[in-house]
């Protein structure tokens, strides 16, 4: 990895942690009442989610003008430990020993597949 290509890098990471932060404010949408169909998909939440999943797709496009798509995978796995630590963070979920175990294993995979 050549030292022009870490900025798209940390554009790529960046990305991955927009498009989580969309999940997550869609899983939080879906958790309200709605009085109608049309009304849980024309709310601001919703339709801001949507729009910050257009922007991570953009941010990916920039990052891949200079990553090979052989790195797609080391910063789309991150995804997995945002997921988690919002879920942990915002929706109260319990981390159990075998979500560490997974997440250690994402961040072995990582660090081995970068290097």
């Amino acid at each position: 990895m050549t030292s022009e290509m870490i900025p798209y890098l940390l554009i790529g990471f960046f990305s991955v942690f927009v498009s989580s932060v969309s999940q997550t404010l869609l899983k939080k949408a879906s958790m309200k009442e709605h009085k109608s169909i049309l009304g849980e998909y024309l709310n601001f939440p919703v339709i801001f989610a949507y729009g910050l999943f257009f922007a991570s797709t953009l941010l990916t496009m920039l990052a891949y003008k200079k990553l090979p798509l052989s790195m797609s995978p080391a910063f789309e796995s991150s995804s997995y430990i945002f997921v988690t630590i919002f879920g942990v963070t915002m929706f109260k979920e319990k981390i159990t020993r075998k979500k560490l175990i997974a997440l250690a294993m994402i961040l072995a995979g990582i660090i081995i597949f970068t290097l």
